[in-house]
């Protein structure tokens, strides 16, 4: 579990769209050491790359790209281009400004859901986390500086808020603001104490599920943008919770995926014929859809796949994908499979977070768990959409808060289940 902490100054630039996002007080510290994975053992976070082209090597060390640096240049006159062209605009920064910010980027880099690069720092005297990602495929200053301006413009409380980005040669160096709190994978998977999690009560994670059924909701339908977006990043360690007494989540990454060419309308053969090095598609290993697995081309209904994942993460505290040993080989242990059974035997209860100790609406929590299923259908066109997701889930919110009234009326050592597991 990492261990978020900063604070937000007043902005004073006039190039910057008013954020009326409220950060939370901090109420409560946690720590954890980082997580580390082996990508065959430990699923989480790594990435399947579909590629049109062949995909070049990367470094990870402490010094910055020397052809972004010799490619600040030329990209000089298309940024000051796009600045120009946004009235009251988000920040477009100088890459000098992300340069000196981040101290030549050899500042420790910031412990990140993304498999970017990225860095905590202070920029405008204001706190943000910036991430390094590479272009996808070739996007016109025009389009971007569009996507840019409808992404900066939006707002929810559910969503990390960006601020801008800057430009260097094939990579784009997006802005965000900084949030305390932790990822949801570390708050249901504490690699120091397996038996502890901060969600420990019923109310905290159907709270969690509805703040990323509206955020996603959001980003998909809402009618306060000018174009219906997809996410392509919806997991667990890509979802802040929140330092707040009511533990809320945000979305982070909102805007990566269409600021860096991610999503591409496209058919899989015209990719496959094109020759650009930007063609480009990843996803996480145990949230990729079937048709995703297959094309690489992210969808709406391919985020509400990744939200069905989520979703059965929050009610049993396991992960996507997880491998045990047996008589010597590993074998591998699939969320969703475990799900299905659970429901058809009606071992819903059983297969629950153990953490919870029994106390939570059994009822409440299988209806969810099926809703989780349906999110999940093979066929992208059976999936729910998000507005028809989100209304199951509000109504599941008010059945357990009236849930939770009834239950304050009884002595502190009753559970909501009686029977034996």
């Amino acid at each position: 579990m990492r261990i978020f902490c900063g604070c937000r100054s007043k902005k004073t630039s006039s190039d910057v769209i008013p954020s009326t996002t409220k950060t939370p007080a901090s109420t409560y510290h946690m720590s954890s050491s980082r997580r580390t994975s082996n990508a065959d053992l430990s699923p989480r976070g790594s990435s399947i790359v579909y590629s049109s082209a062949a995909a070049s090597s990367s470094t990870d060390n402490n010094s910055y790209n020397k052809d972004s640096w010799k490619s600040s240049v030329s990209s000089r006159s298309s940024l000051a281009s796009l600045r120009a062209s946004l009235p009251e605009n988000p920040h477009v920064y100088d890459f000098k400004e992300i340069f000196t910010a981040t101290n030549k980027f050899l500042s420790a880099k910031y412990s990140s859901s993304s498999s970017s690069a990225a860095w905590r720092c202070v920029i405008r005297g204001d706190e943000v986390i910036v991430f390094q990602r590479k272009f996808r495929r070739a996007i016109e200053a025009t389009e971007l500086r569009e996507r840019l301006l409808v992404i900066c413009k939006s707002h929810h409380s559910s969503l990390i808020k960006l601020r801008g980005a800057s430009m260097s040669g094939s990579y784009i160096y997006l802005v965000y603001d900084y949030v305390k709190g932790a990822s949801l994978a570390d708050c249901l998977k504490n690699p120091k104490n397996p038996n502890f999690t901060i969600l420990s009560d019923w109310m905290s994670r159907i709270t969690i599920a509805a703040d990323l059924a509206h955020g996603l909701e959001y980003i998909h339908n809402s009618t306060g943008l000018e174009k219906k977006f997809i996410h392509n990043h919806i997991k667990s360690t890509s979802i802040i919770v929140t330092q707040s007494a009511s533990l809320n989540a945000k979305i982070c990454h909102f805007g990566t995926a269409e600021l860096c060419g991610e999503t591409d309308s496209r058919s899989e053969s015209d990719s496959k014929k094109s020759n650009s090095k930007f063609v480009k598609f990843e996803g996480t290993r145990g949230y990729m859809s079937p048709e995703f697995q297959a094309t690489g081309i992210a969808t709406q209904k391919s985020d509400v796949y990744a939200f069905g994942v989520v979703i059965l993460e929050i009610l049993s505290g396991e992960e996507p994908l997880k491998y045990r040993q047996d008589k010597g080989t590993f074998v591998r242990v699939s969320l969703i499979d475990t799900t299905r059974e659970a429901v058809v035997s009606g071992g819903v209860r059983r297969w629950m977070d153990r953490r919870l100790k029994d106390s939570f609406p059994e009822e409440v929590a299988e209806k969810l768990a099926r809703l989780g299923l349906e999110c999940l259908e093979e066929d992208p066109e059976k999936r729910p959409d998000m507005s028809w997701v989100t209304s199951r889930i509000s109504k599941l919110y008010l059945d357990s808060q009236s849930w939770t009234e009834k239950m304050g009326s009884l002595p502190p050592d009753f559970t909501a289940s009686f029977a034996p597991r």
